[in-house]
């Protein structure tokens, strides 16, 4: 419920505040006093566009602050999708500053205005004769079937169920394309997997064959430097491991005179074990050279093979060239089992509509239920409404579609006279006989789900005296279980509120300023006089408007 509303520059408005209670609460007003300005600056709240023409004082911002009590409206799954601190307290301001900037506040944290107006909307209801569009259209009249029928559950799993089946039909649909290019691709693919797989890439391998290739191609110049090695570790006369026998037999016999002489002699040694080695390595290296021009064919081959692939496929490495080879294998493997992929597609696909089509006849049946429920209540309201031959021809059939709420076609019929045609309600009735629906129907709602605050905007207009105090008499019920707003021209419904407030004009240093003001009794008296009788109150006016308070 809104509990207080400050306004400061804006249009008339200089700085205005006011609390608000529970219940009903009535607002007052000469015409052209400033009430379609307060209800402007409370739009502002609601997530309205703003423009400089709102400041009364084009040098300052103005600022509409609102404070609401939301600890029964089950906004916190809201608050948490739009990213607002959540508080039962809720502050809502608005600021227009003098340069044309808007900017929203939701709890001190700035928001923008489409997550306002989503907020916004689930705050306070403004209802005018010009603002019944709503009750005309299919979306709202679902609504109001499914609140009588307890269908909030039974819809979000629907939701939740329609939204999976929307995939599921998505990706077949992305399968059924994808399956057309595969083919066609199919046989290069393959062609192009064969070609990797035949050529048995390893990785590292390169570095392996070139280097084989190399000592293949250069045999004969290998062997004869090999031989040479040989010979200079080996020669009998003037080997390398000759010399060095020499050289650690002669500083043997000067090792045992200083640590000086035996660091040589360990040296020496030391250089005849590693020749030793050296010749050992060189004599197998001799033995298992042999020149092998068949290899060196087939080590050429398979080089030429991997440059050619690297080449075709763009790859540095072989690395690269296994990495393809995979991807190819993968959109082979995909396009050979996509048939099978599709078929386990559409059994998901017919599990999930069943699914559905279970939870939809769910909906339907409570919903057929409830409309001769609906279609009582509303006609009886309406007769007390000065419209004795209203009656509605609403119906709910099955259809084969998936639609966002259900598969019914809801037809929602009504006629306003008797023996009259029924037709579509923005055929068959009136502006005011628009608002008189709009409010039968509210005040059944408010017996079946939590209404945010409404405001009434003068949808008593036209309407005779008995007929306005039944009007009051609905929206004092409604009252009960929610806040409502009522401006009104009319004192049978003035008097009915339990707060009264009065819009009015004042001069104030020569400047016309729009005021808000709660009345007492006495007060309330004195205006629900003038509403009967205007400005010169008789005593008889003033007794009538008592007796309407009383």
């Amino acid at each position: 419920m809104l509990t207080s509303l400050s306004i400061k520059n804006y249009a008339l408005i200089d700085n205005l505040h006011v609390n608000f209670n529970n219940g009903l609460s009535i607002i007052t007003g000469e015409t052209g006093a400033g009430k379609s300005i307060l209800l402007g600056g409370l739009s502002l709240i609601l997530g309205k566009r703003a423009d400089l023409s709102s400041l009364k004082d084009n040098s300052k911002k103005c600022i509409i602050e609102a404070i609401f009590d939301i600890s029964n409206y089950n906004l916190k799954s809201l608050f948490d999708a739009e990213d607002f601190d959540f508080e039962t307290q809720t502050i809502i301001r608005r600021e227009i500053l003098p340069s044309g900037k808007s900017r929203a506040f939701v709890n001190d944290s700035p928001v923008n205005l489409t997550s306002l107006q989503l907020l916004g909307e689930r705050l306070i209801d403004i209802h005018s004769q010009h603002q019944t569009l709503q009750l005309t259209s299919n979306a709202f009249q679902f609504q109001v079937i499914d609140a009588l029928a307890k269908n909030e559950d039974l819809l979000q799993n629907y939701k939740v169920e329609l939204k999976a089946y929307k995939t599921l039909q998505k990706d077949y649909k992305e399968l059924i394309t994808f399956q057309a290019e595969a083919i066609k691709e199919h046989d290069y693919n393959a062609f192009l997997l064969n070609e990797l797989v035949e050529a048995n890439l390893v990785e590292g391998e390169v570095e392996t064959l070139e280097e084989e290739y190399e000592t293949l191609n250069n045999i004969e110049g290998i062997q004869e430097k090999l031989a040479e090695a040989y010979q200079l570790l080996s020669d009998e006369q003037m080997g390398v491991i000759t010399s060095l026998t020499l050289l650690k037999n002669t500083l043997q016999k000067l090792s045992g005179m200083s640590s000086k002489y035996q660091e040589l002699f360990n040296r020496a040694h030391s250089s005849l074990i590693d020749m030793d080695d050296l010749f050992s390595e060189v004599d197998q290296l001799q033995d298992g050279l042999d020149a092998d021009p068949k290899r060196l064919e087939v080590v050429d081959a398979k080089l030429k093979t991997i440059h050619s692939l690297m080449q075709k496929h763009v790859a540095a490495n072989v690395s690269e060239l296994i990495t393809i080879k995979n991807q190819l294998e993968d959109k082979v493997l995909v396009t050979e089992n996509l048939d099978e992929t599709i078929k386990k597609k559409l059994i998901e696909i017919d599990s999930k509509k069943s699914e559905l089509n279970v939870i939809s006849k769910t909906i339907h049946k409570n919903r057929s239920e409830v409309i001769p429920e609906l279609k009582k209540q509303l006609e009886t309201i309406l007769v007390d409404l000065g419209m004795p031959n209203a009656q509605f021809e609403i119906s709910v059939l099955e259809s084969d579609m998936f639609y966002a709420n259900g598969k019914d076609d809801l037809s929602f019929l009504f006629s306003a006279n008797k023996g009259g045609s029924f037709n579509e309600l923005k055929k068959a009735a009136s502006g005011g006989e628009l608002s008189r629906i709009m409010l039968a129907i509210k005040s059944v709602l408010t017996k079946y789900i939590q209404l945010p605050t409404i405001m009434f905007d003068e949808i008593d207009t036209g309407v005779s005296g008995e007929i306005s105090n039944k009007m009051g008499d609905i929206m004092l019920q409604m009252s009960k279980t929610m806040q409502v707003f009522s401006i009104t021209h009319l004192p049978q419904i003035a008097a009915k509120g339990h707060s009264h407030f009065k819009v009015f004009k004042e001069d104030v240093n020569e400047i016309t300023q729009t005021n808000l003001i709660k009345l007492n009794h006495d007060d309330r008296i004195v205006e629900i006089a003038q509403m009967l009788g205007g400005s010169e109150m008789s005593s008889s006016a003033i007794a009538h408007a008592k007796e309407l308070l009383n």
